[in-house]
C-alpha cells in the first residue's frame, strides 16, 4: 500500500518516529508521500528521507494554514528548493477557510504561483481545500489545461464535487473520513470511478476508527483500504493493486 499523505515529522512524532515508521512498513506500506508546510519542517523531511530512502517521497510547498506576512518569503524558499533538488509533487497547496479569513487573497495568490510552478517544473499538485470548495475551483479553473493535474488531498466533499474534480483530473485521497459515521462519503464512494482513488492517512491527523481521537498513524491504512474495499464490493487485495498503480499514475516511480 502507499500512504499518499502523511506528517511524519510532525511533533507529534518526536519521540518515537522511526518506530512509527517501521511499524507502518511492517502493516505493509511501502511508501509514504511527505507533503510540505512551511520552512520550518524542511531539514525534519530532509533527515527523514535520508534514514528510509526507498520509502520516504517529499513535497515542496506552502500549506494554505501557513500563508501570513511573510508569504513571499516563504514561497521564495520553496522556489530555492525546487531549484536545487526533485521532488514528487507540490504540495500541500490550496485554501483553508476554516480556522481563518484573514489572509484569502495571500492564499489565493499562493495557489496560483505554485500551481506555475508544478506546470514548470512538470509535477503534480496536492490540494489543501477546506470551507473553501468554490474558491479552490474557481483557481483551478483558472489554470485549467493538460498539465494540471493531481490529488484532492482528505477528500470531504459532495458527490457532485468529486466529479468536478475528477473532470479537472485529479484524483481524490481517500482517509480515515471514509471510516467515520458522518463522513458522507462511504454513501458514495462506489459510483465514482476506481481509477480516481488514492490512499492516505494524513497522519498524525483524522485518525480511523477505532482509532478516531487519538494520534493517527500510516500504520492504519489497512484499515482505510479494508473500508474502501467494502465500499466497492472488491477485494483488499485489489484495492491496493488499483489504489498504488493510481498513485504511480499521479506521483511516477
Amino acid at each position: 500500500m502507499i500512504d499518499t499523505h502523511t506528517h511524519l515529522y510532525a511533533e507529534a512524532f518526536d519521540n518515537d518516529r522511526e518506530e512509527v515508521i517501521t511499524a507502518a512498513l511492517n502493516a505493509g506500506v511501502s511508501k509514504f508521500y511527505l507533503p510540505a508546510i512551511d520552512s520550518s519542517y524542511v531539514q525534519k523531511m530532509y533527515a527523514i528521507e535520508k534514514k528510509f530512502p526507498q520509502a520516504i517521497r517529499l513535497m515542496a510547498g506552502l500549506h494554505p494554514t501557513h500563508v501570513k506576512e511573510n508569504v513571499e518569503e516563504e514561497l521564495n524558499k520553496v522556489k530555492i528548493q525546487l531549484q536545487k533538488r526533485n521532488f514528487s509533487a507540490i504540495g500541500e497547496i490550496g485554501i483553508d477557510l476554516f480556522w481563518d479569513r484573514t489572509y484569502i487573497k495571500e492564499q489565493q495568490d499562493a495557489f496560483s504561483i505554485q500551481i506555475e510552478w508544478a506546470k514548470q517544473y512538470k509535477l503534480p499538485i496536492v490540494i489543501h481545500c477546506r470551507d473553501a470548495f468554490e474558491e479552490v475551483f474557481e483557481v483551478l479553473e483558472s489554470h485549467k489545461d493538460d498539465q494540471l493535474f493531481g490529488i484532492f488531498h482528505c477528500f470531504a466533499g459532495t458527490e457532485e464535487q468529486a466529479f468536478r474534480a475528477i473532470a479537472l483530473q485529479f484524483k481524490l485521497g481517500i482517509g480515515g473520513v471514509i471510516t467515520f459515521k458522518n463522513g458522507k462519503i462511504d454513501k458514495f464512494l462506489h459510483r465514482l470511478p476506481i481509477e480516481s482513488i488514492v490512499l492516505e492517512t494524513d497522519a498524525p491527523y483524522l485518525a480511523p476508527i477505532p482509532h478516531r481521537g487519538k494520534r493517527n498513524e500510516s500504520a492504519y491504512l489497512p484499515i482505510i483500504c479494508n473500508k474502501v474495499a467494502e465500499c466497492y464490493g472488491i477485494s483488499i487485495g485489489e484495492i491496493e493493486e488499483i489504489t498504488n498503480q493510481n498513485a504511480y499514475a499521479v506521483f511516477g516511480k
